[in-house]
């Protein structure tokens, strides 16, 4: 049985993670406190970024994109740049996203790197950043087709920026709690 968005606002709100990626229903737990500071600390560098330069906007987690209404999932990070603003429904972001960042979990990384990296190219999503807090690294990848290659791994102090954003300073280790 293939899942669907009717199927995905049926769930219950119990502070689980629910998405359904390519019609099969995905569960894992909230995120810890590590995690939410990482995304917090990558959430602050990167909107500052967009509204200073008035790129676009970036939300984070609990959001719903809808890739396809058999594909929706919560990605830790979404960045819109301006042309693709008309993406923001009153659902989510219906359609693909310039950017999705994730920051793995213990219980997220084989998802996130197989999956949703699979998931997300196919969809259209341009850009993709996995933040990898065991390695301290941050992988962006950006699509050559309809498949993502490695375009930067950034790690360390020095500072970077990851497409999208060529003016990003983001030096890596300001992220880890």
């Amino acid at each position: 049985m293939t899942l669907g968005y009717e199927d995905y606002a049926a769930l219950p709100d119990d502070g689980r993670r629910y998405e359904i990626l390519d019609g099969e229903l995905s569960v894992t737990p909230a995120p810890g406190s590590a995690h939410q500071i990482i995304l917090a600390n990558l959430f602050r560098v990167v909107d500052a970024l967009v509204r200073a330069h008035g790129l676009g906007i970036v939300l984070f987690a609990p959001l719903d994109v809808i890739l396809t209404g058999s594909s929706i999932v919560q990605p830790d990070l979404v960045y819109l740049a301006n042309d693709r603003m008309n993406r923001i429904s009153r659902r989510g972001v219906e359609g693909a996203p310039t950017l999705l960042v994730e920051v793995m979990s213990p219980g997220t990384t084989s998802i996130d790197r197989t999956r949703k990296y699979g998931l997300y190219a196919r969809h259209g999503v341009p850009f993709y950043w996995i933040v990898d807090p065991e390695a301290r690294v941050v992988d962006a990848y950006r699509t050559d087709g309809n498949a993502y290659v490695l375009a930067q791994r950034a790690q360390g102090h020095e500072p970077c920026g990851l497409p999208p954003f060529s003016d990003l300073r983001l030096g890596v280790e300001q992220l880890w709690p």
